[in-house]
């Protein structure tokens, strides 16, 4: 009988078999939901996918104008160089310093990532290795449990959704596990649970990497979509910071540039050193055009940041009205791309995942199940405000439709 990570080559009966790591990941939670979803767009059905932080605005003018000046260029078409350009890790280091009161190296301090998702998951690779152990949080985005696991390391999921309870459980891990753990990821504002931390966690936090000596690694993807005056902190702005971890950034969020793939590693140098070692080996850098767009984009287009980040203000507060005239119990956001909402009784007893797709099937709404996340998960739903505020309107009555036609059959 054949395993699911052996693959047939022929009819002989010859087979592929890979690499342990691969045989280690579970199967894809949301397989069955995109699947669904696909079939549902092939029949002409029009749906409403708030299943993926996928922002649906386009960058600023000035950014494009900037790219399609660079691809008429020849010499932007050679390879880069893996680390970035210069004047590009330049004016991180001049956006953390504006923003965030931080001093950093351009030469031996940022790197530059094809997206912070490949940034991530190359440091794993560069940090980690057999018997090696990270603290992440939990309910978990799935790259920093895989990332961890395809290195060869082994994951421990802490519940994030109480943060001075999470360090406190850091604290409880370190003492007891043997060998203590190597590396520890935080991810605030956090995806996909929009849980919120102020620069004192990050304070005793770095107090913990010092007494334990873990290494930390703060995936910052949501730094730029904040709301209600809230100011999401940075790890780096820590005192002592830079001497035990590191920070990623992404121009996906705020400057609405998901799919050019451009993010950013900062932090300390030993870090970015051995994640830069990793990617000369990989890959031969970012295209150059979208290099030097993004320079644009952080030295003229901060004001179209604090854009986006108002329209999706406005957006989570029409979405969760929505819900809540609906009878949703739902925890508003501070910060994020994401709803991540309770499922209301009774349908929550469907759990998670089966609520989802019923959604999907009957209403035409996509979203992410929280079992998706870990078991942490279960009972919600991850929902991304990444359509406008009309369709986000329309998603509601949909949801509501749903739960009208489940009332009517459970009376019947």
């Amino acid at each position: 009988m054949r395993g699911e990570s052996e693959v047939p080559s022929s009819d002989d009966g010859f087979t592929i078999p890979v690499a342990e790591r691969v045989k280690r990941l579970p199967p894809y939670l949301f397989g069955k939901i995109n699947k669904l979803k696909y079939q549902k767009r092939v029949a002409g059905v029009d749906v409403i996918d708030l299943g993926m932080g996928n922002p649906t605005d386009p960058p600023d003018p000035l950014i494009v104008e900037k790219m399609s000046e660079a691809l008429s260029d020849p010499r932007n078409h050679r390879y880069s160089v893996a680390n970035g350009i210069a004047n590009l890790r330049k004016e991180v280091t001049s956006r953390y310093w504006k923003k965030y009161g931080v001093r950093l190296d351009p030469d031996s301090e940022v790197v530059t990532c094809i997206g912070s998702k490949e940034g991530f998951s190359h440091m794993c690779l560069a940090l980690m290795g057999p018997g090696d152990t990270a603290i992440v949080p939990s309910p978990s985005f799935p790259v920093h449990v895989y990332a961890v696991m395809l290195a060869a390391g082994n994951v421990i999921e802490l519940d994030v959704r109480q943060p001075d309870q999470f360090l406190s459980n850091i604290a409880y891990t370190c003492e007891h596990l043997y060998p203590k753990p190597k590396v520890v990821v935080v991810n605030f504002p956090h995806n996909p649970s929009a849980t919120v931390i102020e620069q004192d966690f990050y304070v005793e936090l770095v107090r913990l990497a010092r007494k334990y000596s873990f290494m930390v690694i703060s995936d910052f993807a949501y730094a730029d979509i904040c709301f209600d005056g809230y100011k999401a902190p940075s790890f780096l702005a820590t005192p002592g910071a830079t001497e035990v971890g590191v920070e990623f950034t992404t121009m996906s969020k705020g400057f609405s540039m998901a799919g050019w793939r451009i993010g950013f590693c900062s932090g300390n140098s030993e870090m970015v050193r051995a994640l830069s070692t990793i990617k000369g080996y990989y890959d031969y850098g970012l295209f150059q055009p979208v290099q030097i767009a993004a320079i644009v984009a952080m030295r003229h287009c901060e004001a179209a940041v604090d854009s986006i980040a108002a329209e999706y203000q406005m957006r989570r507060d029409v979405f969760c009205d929505g819900l809540e005239r609906l009878g949703w119990e739902i925890d508003r956001p501070k910060a994020g791309m994401f709803v991540w909402a309770k499922i209301p009784e009774p349908w929550a007893q469907m759990g998670s995942i089966d609520f989802a797709m019923k959604l999907l099937d009957e209403g035409g709404v996509a979203v992410s199940p929280g079992r998706g996340f870990g078991e942490d998960g279960e009972g919600y739903l991850r929902m991304a405000i990444v359509e406008n505020s009309q369709r986000l309107r329309q998603a509601v009555k949909q949801i509501g439709k749903v739960m009208k036609s489940e009332e009517i059959t459970a009376d019947k």
